[in-house]
């Protein structure tokens, strides 16, 4: 790269793709119109309708082509709303993160033609380490005991694909300071959104599209005892109730003890509420160790010897309030919590269970039975195997029966790898006070995640996913950032 080009943002560059919005435009614009006016004439309303399409989907283009950064963003604002959005119309909306993924790669091969692309930015052993488990992932195409490959088409985009083209990117395009704060302001307030729409559910009932979804067997796990287990626009409760959880870990560390204005600290603290709150309406058990976990990650993190023993007093009073009282027993989401500390609770006895037939069938199957042998996957395309009807019930008993102890080994090395790995820089490295609390609370969120992901299959799902590659990535990059920071304060 010369001299002329080594201050200019590669992706702000006004060729490359860009030639393809600016030549001949006046033209295109006029073609473009006097199609849509016979389109809508010869087909009406349905005309309309897919003329509106186009044109939201050539601005996008545009957008994206422009600022791929701007793709970024609506991955993350994707993940909060794809899964919502299929109980209102029927279409394959989970194909909507693979289209934005490859129209952001599309955007960057043009802009190669005119510019250097900065891959190098991707170059960490978070890639590595993330590149290995696809690789693993892609070789599971090859495990003797697969039925379908079609199942492993589906089943692989969460466990390892999404992960794979996301992390480069994110290293490439959303790497800066400024990125982060936005980050957290986007989070912030779909968090926010998910709660609302929780709360309307809780109070008010689901909607007709929403209760079309549970007599479709959706009933079947989100109301018991005649009693509602909330789940907003996301896929389940079970992802509600964690990821509202991770967002009151994340905003209440940020409101407690990040240096912010009036307005960012309400902002942070109305976040942080009203994802706690999402997480007890949510009924679901696992959430709290959210939280829970976070909480004790913070301690850690915080070398003080004083709030350690503080939070270890906290911890133990919370875990007698639901082990050994019985108080708010009349309250629906205290009690449902409460069975949470309970070893003797049926549906843990189910799953444990579930856990030792598993152990028999892959004692002798160390890769497992293949990517989509299980879960949704497992019923609609091989529905008369052994694993497709065990059930796992958490996210890394799935990963250990699809891959095998072999792949749950790799996965949980590399899982704890990154969250050590941002625990270090934590503790060692980063010395800007603001960029610290930031980079301790996405640490102990993932934190939280992780250990929420062994009751329920939070860590591979929507929104959860999109948040956890973002956190991971400027777990890693955030001493690069710290430099920076400490740079700009000298000066």
């Amino acid at each position: 790269m010369n001299a002329l080009n080594k201050h200019i943002n590669p992706f702000e560059t006004k060729s490359g793709s860009m030639r393809i919005t600016n030549r001949n435009t006046i033209i295109a614009v006029i073609s473009l119109l006097l199609i849509s006016g016979l389109v809508i004439v010869k087909a009406q309303i349905i005309g309309l309708a897919l003329c509106v399409g186009l044109l939201a989907i050539t601005g996008l283009v545009y957008v994206v082509f422009k600022t791929p950064k701007f793709g970024i963003y609506l991955l993350i604002i994707l993940g909060f709303f794809v899964t919502g959005a299929s109980r209102y119309v029927v279409a394959p909306w989970g194909l909507t993160i693979d289209a934005m993924l490859v129209l952001v790669y599309v955007a960057l091969f043009f802009k190669g033609f005119a510019i250097q692309i900065p891959w190098y930015r991707a170059k960490s052993s978070l890639t590595v380490v993330i590149t290995l488990w696809m690789a693993y992932v892609f070789l599971q195409l090859g495990n003797p005991e697969v039925l379908s490959r079609e199942a492993w088409f589906y089943a692989m985009r969460g466990v390892g694909l999404y992960q794979f083209l996301v992390i480069p990117l994110l290293f490439m395009l959303f790497n800066k300071q400024k990125d982060l704060n936005n980050f957290f302001i986007i989070w912030g307030v779909l968090s926010v959104i998910g709660t609302l729409k929780g709360l309307q559910q809780f109070y008010f009932g689901v909607d007709s599209f929403e209760q079309r979804w549970l007599d479709q067997g959706g009933a079947e796990t989100h109301v018991l005892f005649g009693k509602l287990r909330v789940f907003s626009f996301y896929s389940d409760a079970g992802q509600y109730g964690a990821s509202q959880g991770h967002a009151g870990v994340v905003f209440g560390i940020l409101a407690l003890f990040r240096k912010s204005s009036l307005k960012l600290r309400l902002f942070f603290i109305t976040v942080a509420l009203a994802g706690l709150l999402g997480m007890m309406i949510s009924g679901t058990r696992g959430a709290i160790s959210v939280p829970a976990i976070g909480g004790f990650m913070f301690l850690i993190l915080r070398k003080n010897i004083k709030i350690l023993i503080l939070g270890a007093v906290l911890g133990i009073g919370v875990y007698a309030f639901f082990a050994h009282t019985t108080i708010g027993q009349g309250n629906a989401e205290i009690r449902r919590m409460r069975t949470a500390f309970d070893p003797n609770e049926a549906s843990l006895q189910v799953r444990l269970a579930n856990q030792r037939k598993l152990k028999g069938y892959l004692a002798t199957r160390p890769f497992g039975g293949g990517l989509g042998a299980t879960g949704n996957w497992g019923q609609r395309f091989t529905p008369q195997s052994f694993l497709a009807n065990t059930a796992t019930d958490s996210w890394y008993v799935m990963i250990w029966a699809d891959t095998g102890v072999v792949g749950l080994v790799y996965y949980l090395f590399m899982l704890f790898f990154i969250l050590i790995t941002g625990a270090r820089n934590v503790m060692f490295k980063i010395k800007d006070k603001n960029l610290k609390i930031q980079i301790t609370a996405i640490t102990c969120g993932m934190a939280g995640i992780m250990m929420a992901s062994y009751g329920n299959g939070v860590f591979g799902q929507m929104p959860t996913g999109i948040l956890m590659y973002v956190t991971m990535v400027f777990m890693f990059i955030a001493p690069q950032l710290d430099k920076k920071a400490i740079t700009a304060i000298k000066k």
